[in-house]
């Protein structure tokens, strides 16, 4: 689905702060319903919900055909809605911006909505001696079964950045057990090469931009899960890293199971494993992406036949406004859930 961006909002860095400042400021009124689930390690994740209200249309779908009998058990029932899932970026929550697009899309086309909060990130610091990382596929997937179990209807998933990233490294492990799962995925401005976003959230501009926006947050829980777990790391050398890189090579890599920045970025990049996708799968991104370089993006040759790809000009980092100032953001939840939806039979 093809993408202009406004004439107002030029450049890759203005589409991408601009919708995460403003989209915060959008007067939605999100009634999320939180449930707490107990993980398989004896820690606890946070999941958002929103159930949507019966639509006309669902309930129409719902009745028998004209001259029917109905059956036993009195009234037809309302099929159970298609529930989309969310898997957020670095720090992000359910009340991250393109979060809230999505979740207001969802109720006006009758679907249910959640989003399964990595841990640490709803609000709350979890309690195991680990946290989140961009290729965590067995959390991924314990999450997305327990959602199978407890909602009858399709489920549809979508990752961003982080969430993207990891999402489709599910994919790539469960094969074609994905769709036992799922109807469908998508992965919005995945850094699916993770050499390549540590490269350039790095350098120039970005590293006094973003990444000190990121360590901020990152640091601040790091420091409070080294008071759960005395001696889980080196607070002298965390306290030092100025750096995505530097803050995963002190915390994020051996506290999941990596020996260092460069075997975790290895490992959890889904890039090279997107041959082995068995689920309908779109990757979209913006060519002028500050986070993902345009020379990192996949192609056509190394994707599976399941794998569609959109990758538009501009849109920035998970930015895609349109319209008159001060923009909305309906293109990304329109587009991709549209998308999805037409593989939540």
């Amino acid at each position: 689905m093809p993408y202009q961006s406004p004439a107002w909002l030029p450049g890759g860095h203005l589409q991408t702060i601009w919708p995460a400042l403003h989209g915060r400021r959008m007067p939605i009124q999100l009634p999320y319903q939180r449930a707490r689930w107990t993980t398989p390690d004896q820690d606890f994740i946070d999941v958002d919900w929103l159930v949507a209200a019966p639509t006309l249309a669902a309930a129409r779908a719902a009745l028998p055909p004209e001259g029917a009998c109905l059956a036993w058990g009195g009234p037809a029932q309302r099929p159970a809605p298609t529930l989309m899932v969310m898997f957020h970026g670095l720090e992000g929550s359910s009340h991250s911006h393109y979060a809230r697009a999505f979740a207001s899309h969802a109720g006006q086309q009758g679907m249910d909505f959640a989003v399964a909060h990595f841990r640490g990130c709803s609000g709350e610091i979890n309690l195991a001696p680990r946290a989140y990382h961009s290729g965590d596929h067995a959390e991924v997937d314990w999450i997305l079964q327990r959602f199978r179990s407890e909602h009858a209807g399709p489920i549809i998933a979508v990752g961003v950045s982080l969430g993207g990233n990891a999402l489709l490294r599910w994919a790539e492990e469960a094969g074609h057990s994905a769709t036992n799962v799922v109807s469908a995925v998508a992965a919005i401005c995945a850094p699916l090469d993770l050499a390549a976003g540590g490269w350039s959230l790095g350098r120039g501009f970005n590293r006094w931009t973003y990444t000190p926006m990121f360590l901020q947050t990152m640091k601040s829980k790091a420091m409070r899960k080294l008071q759960q777990h005395p001696g889980l790391f080196d607070r002298h050398a965390l306290q030092g890293a100025h750096t995505l890189y530097d803050f995963d090579n002190v915390f994020t890599a051996p506290l999941h199971g990596f020996r260092n920045t460069e075997d975790y970025w290895a490992r959890a990049s889904a890039k090279p494993h997107l041959h082995a996708v068995r689920i309908p799968s779109l990757l979209v991104h913006a060519r002028n992406d500050p986070f993902v370089p345009a020379w990192s993006l996949p192609v056509q040759r190394d994707v599976s036949s399941h794998v569609t790809l959109w990758q538009h000009a501009e849109g920035g980092h998970v930015g895609f406004a349109q319209g008159k100032p001060p923009g909305q953001l309906h293109y990304l939840p329109q587009a991709v859930g549209g998308w999805l939806q037409q593989h939540a039979a």
